[in-house]
């Protein structure tokens, strides 16, 4: 059976471009089979399938700035550089709630990767929900190493999905989705260099040999991952939409305006190319 599927990148406010594409396809009713996200792909690609148009670059826009939302006073407070009870406790239920009901009435699945801290291995998992720990699975996948504290569910220590799978397009493709759309938060040509910080991911988690690992070798991964992007994508295999040019955020941005022109620069190729999107989704049918 041909399935078609979405493949969102992490790359924490860098998101804010894949919100702005997602935005668009929401407006032009562009629907897939299935969905997976790591981190940040992971936390704003859940409106997608709840149907909430403008959602993340609402609440984000409203409270980057707020101390209680993310920046280092709350990495000194509670360990988490986003805050663990305001951004993922208050804000979508009080501030700007998730729609759980409409979410669970798609019946289009979403999955999400996270990272065993024990293994270095990835954990993918189909989130159902509120009644399936809440935001827990959303806060792991986007838990950013070093300034974030592990998320433990069932027994599992989880981190960022990033530093395993980055760009989970054969794992989808695994589960029988081939006619994905990946959508890059990094421009052509990008190559991930070795981590600048090695030294204090082995000392902070020198009882994690696996994790270290993982982290050690994620660039090698990740361009690897990119190599074989770039192979399907020229064999017309996949549909790639990443920015031209860097983005102009930082990973937790403070600036309201920057997150604005990452999130319009999102919106802008996706009304470019969606004539495109459309066919290669709909030339699914004739394969």
């Amino acid at each position: 059976m041909k399935k078609t599927g979405l493949v969102l990148e992490g790359g924490a406010m860098r998101g804010m471009f894949t919100a702005g594409i997602l935005d668009v396809f929401m407006e032009k009713g562009i629907r897939v089979d299935g969905t997976i996200g790591v981190s940040a792909g992971a936390a704003f690609g859940v409106n997608y399938k709840s149907g909430q148009i403008g959602r993340a670059i609402r609440y984000n826009t409203r409270f980057c700035n707020d101390p209680r939302y993310c920046g280092w006073r709350c990495l000194l407070r509670d360990g988490n550089i986003f805050s663990r009870d305001f951004a993922y406790e208050e804000v979508p239920l009080k501030h700007d709630p998730f729609d759980f009901t409409a979410y669970c009435a798609n019946s289009m699945p979403f999955y999400l990767v996270c990272t065993n801290v024990e293994t270095g291995q990835p954990v993918y998992h189909q989130y159902m929900g509120w009644e399936d720990h809440g935001f827990e699975w959303i806060r792991a996948s986007a838990s950013m190493p070093l300034v974030s504290e592990f998320v433990e569910i069932d027994g599992c220590k989880l981190l960022d999905g990033g530093i395993a799978d980055s760009i989970p397009l054969r794992y989808f493709e695994s589960l029988g989705y081939n006619r994905n759309v990946v959508i890059l938060t990094q421009p052509p040509m990008y190559e991930k260099k070795e981590n600048a910080l090695l030294f204090l991911v082995r000392l902070k988690y020198r009882k994690y040999p696996h994790l270290v690992r993982a982290m050690q070798q994620r660039h090698v991964v990740y361009n690897e991952t990119l190599r074989y992007i770039e192979a399907k994508e020229q064999a017309g295999e996949i549909f790639v939409l990443r920015p031209e040019s860097p983005l102009p955020v930082s990973r937790v941005e403070k600036n309201p305006a920057n997150l604005r022109r990452a999130y319009e620069i999102g919106r802008q190729l996706a009304h470019s190319k969606l004539e495109l999107v459309q066919g290669f989704l709909e030339s699914l049918a004739a394969l």
